[in-house]
């Protein structure tokens, strides 16, 4: 959300969504920039915004506003910051050189977003920079750089996001799918749910409050995947006990990297509660 806008970082405080991010970068024009800043570190500092993660999305440091905005973000309390374009360890080392110059806490973290044809390419090396949390896929600027076409499927899109998908997993970082543009073309944001779950992203990126619901279904795990999820750890833990090393499950092969997979959806459904109240795993 545009960090100049007011309304938007007090709403935050209540919307159902795992991360926040005031946005310094492409949503402020050129001369709301130091109000914004300002108005970000205020509300960071302000709180109240619960569990929610508050990642503050500065401009580049090869910018006019980029020094100083790591440096208000380093003393403001927000849990990172989001570095725009990033195409190499170099942007990530360069912030976070800043950063630990202003006092920023060991815990706060980079968001790398990737979103130029050297950010892709580069991202493997991005991915095992020190202090990279996350990797946030800026699909509407990467679409413009490849030279290609928005389209439903986001086919021309597909490599890049697979490589980024790779790189993520390599390192055991969280990664962000890019967000949907058309506010009102709910089966297509739907499919693009639907897509970068089956693909391996952690979550998506909105741009408005009302995508928020639909992209909390799309990737939570179902009562069916939590149900099943359920029945591979038990059958497991039983083969196990027994002292073999696979179960059969409904005429499947149960191992343990399903076991563990099975570990992840409990976690994930605890972790948002899909279990439903009175019934969450503790």
């Amino acid at each position: 959300m545009p960090a100049s806008n007011g309304r938007a970082l007090d709403k935050a405080r209540s919307l159902p969504a795992d991360v926040v991010i005031f946005d310094l970068e492409d949503a402020v024009a050129p001369e709301a920039k130091p109000e914004a800043r300002a108005m970000a570190v205020a509300a960071a500092r302000g709180g109240g915004y619960g569990t929610r993660e508050v990642i503050i999305r500065v401009n580049g440091l090869d910018t006019a506003w980029g020094k100083d905005d790591l440096a208000a973000a380093a003393e403001s309390g927000a849990a990172g910051v989001l570095l725009p374009k990033v195409e190499s360890p170099a942007a990530v080392a360069g912030a976070l050189e800043v950063l630990t110059a202003h006092g920023a806490p060991a815990i706060t973290t980079i968001w790398c977003m990737i979103e130029t044809p050297r950010g892709v390419l580069g991202v493997d090396a991005i991915a095992g920079s020190p202090r990279v949390a996350a990797l946030v896929m800026g699909t509407s600027d990467l679409t413009k750089e490849l030279g290609g076409r928005p389209t439903r499927d986001r086919q021309p899109l597909l490599p890049s996001l697979g490589l980024a998908v790779l790189a993520a997993r390599a390192h055991g970082r969280v990664i962000l799918d890019g967000v949907h543009l058309d506010l009102d073309d709910d089966e297509g944001f739907a499919i693009a749910c639907r897509q970068g779950r089956e693909m391996g992203f952690d979550g998506k990126t909105l741009i408005h409050p009302k995508q928020i619901a639909a992209a909390n279904v799309a990737f939570s795990p179902s009562a069916e995947e939590i149900g099943r999820a359920r029945r591979i750890i038990a059958a497991h833990a039983e083969a196990v006990a027994a002292g073999r090393g696979v179960a059969v499950l409904d005429g499947r092969l149960v191992e343990h990297l399903h076991a563990a997979e099975a570990e992840r959806v409990i976690a994930m459904a605890r972790a948002v509660g899909a279990l439903g109240p009175g019934n969450r795993e503790r």
